[in-house]
């Protein structure tokens, strides 16, 4: 594997950790580097671990590394956003040798232009063609995707590739995802500017994850997300809807449904209260 298929710097699991890892989603080592256990591992990634930016919405330190995420999400009971479970994801997949590249992407560009460029960390692995692995949407694909323009339908959500301008490509997320759109192109990779949005994001009061909190995990049919105080249980056909009203309540959520081990449930829930009572007023 070349060094400009993964960082040298990135490189940072141990084969220990990596079998840690495996053990976490229930999957035993691959007999074969192929396409099944690329589908398999996404799937289980996704079924194991939920999309979370509490870190960042509560103001608590967080690192960017595959190795800092392995902490967090394997040993810590955490989950984790994009820069965390494609970050994980794909040093599991390159430490048990794959090819695999980190796509710097951006959310919404078609909305925010190229200042989006960086706020998105993808994976392009390399096969028998290319493929998009995504496991850091929270609420997009299951199962990788080729990295062709097209429809894609999965579970019964909709979504697709389509050429965008510059010579980008979009994957359009389904009509009730929480992100509509990221752009990328398969060969383009910028660390220095995911390491820039990860520190925008994390602290700066115009971040979307600053300013609400979002939780999202899949399920075999669909997805379950907390934005705040609410709850939706989503499924291609259906979208019900409760409201959370104690810190309890939240403590409950979070560890049941969201298998997270979540320092603190007090003050996030007394965060939770002040955000949606100053979008209240």
């Amino acid at each position: 594997m070349t060094h400009d298929t993964w960082s040298e710097n990135l490189m940072t699991l141990t084969p220990r950790q990596i079998d840690a890892y495996l053990a976490r989603v229930g999957l035993p080592r691959p007999q074969e580097i192929d396409l099944g256990f690329l589908r398999a591992l996404h799937r289980a990634h996704l079924l194991t671990f939920s999309f979370e930016a509490l870190d960042a919405f509560m103001g608590w330190r967080s690192g960017f590394t595959p190795a800092a995420a392995f902490g967090k999400m394997v040993e810590g009971r955490r989950g984790g956003w994009c820069f965390e479970m494609n970050g994980l994801f794909g040093e599991v997949l390159a430490g048990l040798g794959y090819r695999v590249t980190r796509l710097c992407g951006g959310v919404n560009r078609e909305i925010l232009g190229d200042l989006a460029i960086g706020n998105h960390l993808t994976l392009r692995v390399d096969l028998d063609q290319p493929w998009l692995a995504e496991v850091g949407v929270a609420d997009a694909i299951i199962a990788p995707v080729p990295l062709v323009v097209g429809p894609i339908r999965q579970r019964g959500f909709d979504f697709s590739i389509t050429p965008a301008d510059g010579g980008w490509l979009r994957f359009n997320n389904h009509a009730r995802g929480i992100a509509k759109s990221f752009d990328f192109r398969p060969d383009h990779q910028n660390e220095a500017a995911l390491i820039a949005a990860h520190g925008w994001l994390m602290q700066d009061p115009a971040s979307p994850f600053t300013g609400a909190l979002a939780v999202l995990r899949h399920t075999e049919t669909g997805y379950v997300a907390l934005h705040n105080d609410r709850l939706r249980r989503v499924k291609a056909t259906e979208d019900s809807e409760q409201r959370l009203t104690s810190a309890d309540q939240l403590a409950e959520v979070l560890d049941t449904v969201f298998d997270l081990d979540v320092p603190q449930v007090a003050r996030v829930w007394d965060r939770i209260r002040e955000v949606t009572q100053a979008q209240a007023a």
